[in-house]
């Protein structure tokens, strides 16, 4: 047997559908469709969160005059 007949023959019997009832295709949506919802709520989450950060992060202005300094007289 040279390689040329040998390559089909491993690569059909790898891709044979040996995976019982639960075949790859089925377990990987599942993964996907789990991943889908993980990042819903992580979405979800995180615009709840961005919602209570400040538009600005600059000191509020003071009301309160500054205190004096000895140099001020």
């Amino acid at each position: 047997m040279t390689i040329t007949t040998v390559t089909p023959l491993l690569a059909g019997r790898l891709l044979a559908d040996d995976n019982g009832p639960l075949g790859a295709g089925f377990i990987a949506f599942l993964v996907v469709l789990a991943l889908a919802i993980a990042s819903f709520f992580l979405f979800r989450s995180m615009s709840r969160h961005l919602r209570k950060v400040p538009g600005s992060f600059d000191p509020p202005p003071s009301a309160a005059p500054p205190p004096r300094t000895p140099e001020d007289e």
